[in-house]
């Protein structure tokens, strides 16, 4: 190993296996970077959430919760609704949901 030809030739296939780690990575800093971008386009392009929301029972038949839009606790059968469709449906008998308790951001006094 004391052969300086021999030494060179290590250090140059050293050198062609780092470079090949260098470009792997920055592939792999580009398509973190591809899916960031991806990622905030589709934030960007969400609808907005519905000021209201009626969510459904497990038929999607009737009306279980009203809730107000973004609650947390709305599930997926939930279907965006303005004010005055969600002050009627409270008035129907729909159950405020109790977390966002949207009865009482829409001023809705039983009785």
């Amino acid at each position: 190993m004391n052969d300086p030809e021999s030494r060179l030739a290590l250090l140059r296939f050293l050198e062609r296996v780092q470079e090949r780690d260098l470009a792997r990575t920055r592939r792999w800093i580009a398509d973190e970077e591809r899916r960031q971008a991806e990622h905030r386009r589709g934030l960007l392009a969400r609808p907005p959430a519905p000021d209201w929301v009626i969510e459904r029972g497990l038929t999607g038949q009737e009306a279980v919760y009203v809730h107000v839009g973004g609650c947390w606790n709305a599930g997926r059968r939930g279907k965006g609704v303005d004010r005055d469709h969600a002050r009627r449906a409270l008035a129907d008998g729909v159950k405020a949901c109790p977390q966002c308790r949207p009865d009482t951001e829409l001023g809705f006094m039983d009785g």
